[in-house]
């Protein structure tokens, strides 16, 4: 369910409407709840509606998603959204392949379900929520092995396929966005790794200074977001503001 909460701090987003109503997806995830955090504690003069999982109801349901933007609308127009969901593994046997012969029909379908089909559902319903006349941003996080001209190695066939399809739903939705809303941003970030339960299996071949606290990754979220620029609608990002190729 929403939580809402407003703060008075020094301004970090000064090319955002001086009062930004933000609105967090994934709250209760490391980076999610580092974003919530970090956005309280800084955030000038605005709104942050704070919105996570209700039991095993997400925003792969579209009936929550409605609800969600509900809620939000009430705060007035948005001006930042930001969908920190993701899944590459979980308790009921998710893993990420190491062959296409591991390949699972139903593992397949749950990677696309939360990683491509929920924040598809959130643009589907936020985009036309969004203040007009201003810079306004909306994000998801990627992974840059989503990047189809970036796999060297192959594997992880779900969870790669997943993000490769969150890039071109929202490559997709930044079209059509730029032509309704032309001072709207629409992008797909990459964080880098991240020290969060997502990534705690595969931390182990790290090189020293690869992996990000969740803190760091909602500072660079924030930065990238400062950064972006209408021109950069549509395109892909890393943590430092990088382009990645599709």
């Amino acid at each position: 369910m929403g939580e809402l909460s407003t703060k008075s701090a020094k301004r970090f987003w000064p090319s955002l409407h001086p009062e930004p109503n933000v609105v967090v997806f994934g709250a209760n995830g490391g980076i999610g709840n580092a974003l919530i955090q970090h956005l309280g504690s800084a955030l000038a003069d605005g709104n942050v509606s704070a919105f996570s999982r209700i039991g095993s109801a997400g925003i792969e349901d579209e009936n929550v998603v409605v609800e969600y933007a509900t809620q939000a609308a009430e705060a007035g127009p948005i001006d930042v959204v930001i969908v920190a969901t993701g899944i590459l593994h979980d308790e009921n046997g998710l893993r990420p392949e190491k062959r296409l012969a591991d390949l699972n029909a139903a593992n397949l379908a749950r990677s696309f379900e939360i990683n491509a089909i929920g924040p598809s559902l959130v643009a589907k319903h936020f985009l036309p929520l969004l203040r007009r006349d201003v810079k306004t941003v909306f994000v998801a996080l990627s992974a840059r092995v989503g990047s189809i001209s970036d796999n060297r190695l192959g594997g992880w066939a779900a969870y790669r396929a997943s993000k490769a399809a969150l890039n071109m739903l929202l490559k997709t939705a930044a079209i059509e966005q730029r032509r309704s809303n032309p001072d709207s941003i629409v992008a797909t970030l990459h964080p880098g790794t991240v020290d969060t339960p997502l990534s705690a299996p595969f931390q182990s071949n790290l090189k020293p200074g690869q992996l990000f606290t969740a803190q760091d990754a909602a500072h660079h979220i924030v930065d990238v977001i400062e950064a972006l620029t209408p021109a950069d609608s549509g395109g892909f990002f890393a943590w430092n503001g990088t382009p990645i190729e599709y």
